[in-house]
């Protein structure tokens, strides 16, 4: 008789043994002849060494089918255990899947758009009204990445400008302060990636969210690296956080042009920067529009409302001027 321990590295353990341990209960019932025993992410094995190696050959299976699709089922398990391959639902185009085990897939377009173009370059721009999908796609491609062991890391950031707020009239620390931007980022990965699992990445720097003051004299390499709110990014922040680019890296950086929170006398460095680098070989420019909406369907309605509106402050605007360059002859 022989021991052994069996460590789970990439999954949440509560997702593998299931609710009340009913997947591990299923898991022992399989394999009689062993004695098992789980303690957090370790499962402790005794038995006979030929067993247990068909036992340890199961447990991998298993735990690659949960990292990959964060679920794990009874009809999966003696699937895996009988040798038989699961039968997964194929919906195409699944980019990762949530931590419920629904597929997240692109829900448009130029969604799939940007999907494509990650493949083929490092350093994307995505720009689009509020809630066509420019981060949440972006994360998501940043989570497969990870739990595909392409990269090391996956860093998140966001300049901290106030829309309308003062930052130093909240209470708490610096973190404290930062926190409530970045919280649209942490929703995303809370969705995509079990909250233990997301809290030990955390914890390891494996997931860095960060304001974006805190890239200067970094060089960020094996990551993904995702500027978030980029149109609030001033022309020198956002030259300083493309040059932190390092190897086997990709950067996404997404933003609104019509959710400029910069002060007037300041150029946003997200339209700068398109106008600069859009003949730059390695870059994609992804331009999502009202189509690409996937919130309410009120959210649509506003953005087209906004958008008549701002066409007529535009043209009458534009009136005024001209009307001012071309004052009518007065007859004396």
């Amino acid at each position: 008789m022989i021991e052994k321990h069996i460590v789970l590295e990439d999954i949440d353990p509560v997702i593998f043994y299931g609710v009340n341990n009913a997947n591990l209960q299923i898991i022992k019932a399989l394999y009689p002849k062993l004695r098992i025993v789980a303690r957090g992410n370790v499962i402790k094995v005794m038995g006979d060494e030929e067993e247990m190696c068909a036992f340890e050959e199961s447990i991998l299976a298993l735990e690659k089918y949960c990292a990959e699709y964060n679920s794990l089922k009874e009809e999966v398990i003696l699937d895996i255990v009988k040798g038989k391959t699961p039968q997964v639902e194929k919906t195409g185009d699944v980019i990762v899947y949530s931590v419920t085990g629904k597929p997240i897939t692109p829900r448009s377009a130029n969604q799939l758009k940007l999907v494509q173009e990650y493949e083929k370059n490092d350093m994307l721009f995505a720009t689009g009204p509020a809630g066509s999908g420019k981060t949440y796609t972006a994360i998501a491609l940043a989570v497969r990445s990870l739990k595909n062991k392409e990269i090391k890391k996956i860093i998140l950031s966001r300049p901290a400008v106030e829309a309308g707020e003062k930052l130093g009239f909240l209470p708490g620390d610096m973190k404290d302060k930062i926190d409530p931007y970045l919280q649209p980022l942490y929703d995303a990965l809370q969705d995509m990636i079990p909250v233990a699992k997301l809290k030990e990445y955390m914890e390891l720097n494996v997931i860095q969210i960060a304001p974006l003051a805190f890239m200067r004299g970094r060089t960020l390499n094996d990551a993904v690296v995702i500027l978030d709110e980029a149109q609030n990014t001033t022309t020198q922040q956002i030259k300083m956080f493309l040059t932190r680019m390092g190897m086997n890296t990709k950067m996404i950086v997404t933003g609104d042009m019509t959710q400029i929170d910069l002060p007037t006398s300041q150029t946003s460095g997200l339209i700068q920067a398109t106008r600069i680098l859009k003949d730059v070989k390695g870059i994609s420019f992804i331009e999502m529009n009202k189509k690409d909406i996937v919130r309410h369907k009120l959210v649509t309605r506003i953005v087209e409302a906004y958008e008549k509106y701002d066409e007529k402050t535009q043209a009458a605007a534009k009136e005024k001027r001209k009307a001012g360059t071309n004052p009518k002859e007065t007859n004396i």
